[in-house]
């Protein structure tokens, strides 16, 4: 089978969930393209050393421009600070190359319109990581919505919350510091996504955006702590969103709530192979919430397991963006989500911020 080279810009979390997913992707999805892991690049060379040995890379380097430039490396993955991705991918699609690159795309909304300017004049595939939605539930209520089961779509609830930094206790780091990664650069970017991809562009909103937490040992906090915000979509559907890293107790909570004329779907990520349907069928005295698990039946569950009920987890669905992102690099066709759907959603975030400063309703 074919190979192809890999490139890992960052070492750390999702450095190595993505070095993970491209070490088992073939076997669990039998890809045509059979990812080697070729080189990985870290903020120091003595970092890389480390991770090209604990992931099994064949080289190292401190410099990201030895790894774009090496002809080994075929196709990169951007999974270094926000302020990087910029010139990385500018300088991957000089050379032809394939990029995906973690979310929030760019470290500001002039960065994501550049690259998104410079993968369509180089005509490369691109790939921007939203991994939530590629959930074998999630996926289950895109193509509920898609077929009409729940009828026309009139509201939409979601919401990522965490709380990472409920306790004011808790010290500054470099979360803390910087737009990008406040709670709407961090969080709120794969709600967003959720909305888009379940409801469709969303044409203004207004929006709150606030620091609870102005101090915290260690340091003053320079971004954002949570924020509220309402949408109206352009399907016509009205929709509220709320996003924090201080929601108290909330670990994982990426969730939605869906009405439709004909029904209605709930989600939550804290349980995310589960997901709640509403059918309006039959006599009222039987109407209800049914609670679906995933199984075989739904889509990309069956790769990883045979057992309905039996789940998958937060790194299957990396195994499921490499798969796709391999795909597209097969056929020179880009899937779902490219750079241009990570800028819509940098789109709506910035919009959010000029509602917050203009307290009024800002169109995307």
């Amino acid at each position: 089978m074919p190979q192809i080279g890999i490139g890992i810009l960052g070492g750390g979390y999702m450095g190595k969930a993505h070095a993970v997913a491209m070490s088992a992707v073939g076997a669990v999805f039998n890809t045509t393209l059979r990812p080697r892991l070729e080189m990985v690049c870290a903020s120091s060379r003595s970092s890389a050393d480390t991770y090209r040995e604990a992931y099994g890379f064949e080289r190292a380097t401190g410099d990201w421009m030895e790894l774009v430039d090496d002809p080994r490396v075929e196709a990169i993955i951007i999974a270094s600070p926000q302020e990087t991705h910029r010139a990385v991918a500018e300088a991957a699609f000089k050379l032809g190359k394939p990029v995906f690159c973690e979310k929030p795309l760019g470290a500001s909304l002039e960065d994501s319109a550049a690259m998104v300017a410079a993968a369509q004049a180089a005509g490369v595939v691109n790939m921007v990581g939203f991994n939530y939605i590629r959930t074998p539930a999630s996926q289950f209520a895109r193509q509920l919505i898609a077929q009409g089961d729940i009828g026309d779509i009139t509201w939409f609830r979601g919401e990522h919350t965490e709380d990472f930094y409920a306790d004011p206790d808790t010290p500054a780091t470099w979360r803390t510091q910087g737009r990008a990664n406040g709670t709407m650069g961090d969080l709120a970017p794969h709600m967003v996504n959720a909305a888009l991809a379940l409801m469709g562009p969303v044409t203004r909103v207004m929006a709150e955006i606030e620091t609870v937490h102005k101090t915290r040992p260690g340091g003053a906090v320079d971004n954002d702590d949570h924020a509220q915000m309402m949408c109206r979509f352009a399907n016509g559907a009205m929709g509220q969103m709320y996003f924090s890293r201080i929601a108290t107790g909330r670990k994982m909570g990426y969730a939605y709530e869906i009405s439709g004329t004909k029904g209605a779907i709930r989600f939550d990520q804290e349980d995310q192979n589960a997901i709640w349907l509403y059918r309006m069928e039959g006599p009222e005295a039987g109407r209800g919430f049914t609670k679906i698990l995933t199984g075989p039946a739904h889509p990309d569950y069956l790769p990883f397991c045979q057992g309905p009920g039996h789940g998958t987890g937060y790194q299957d669905q990396i195994i499921i963006e490499a798969r796709d992102f391999l795909h597209a690099i097969e056929t020179g066709e880009n899937l779902w989500p490219t750079f241009q759907d990570g800028h819509d959603v940098n789109c709506v975030i910035d919009a959010a911020f000029r509602s917050a400063r203009a307290q009024s309703w800002q169109n995307i």
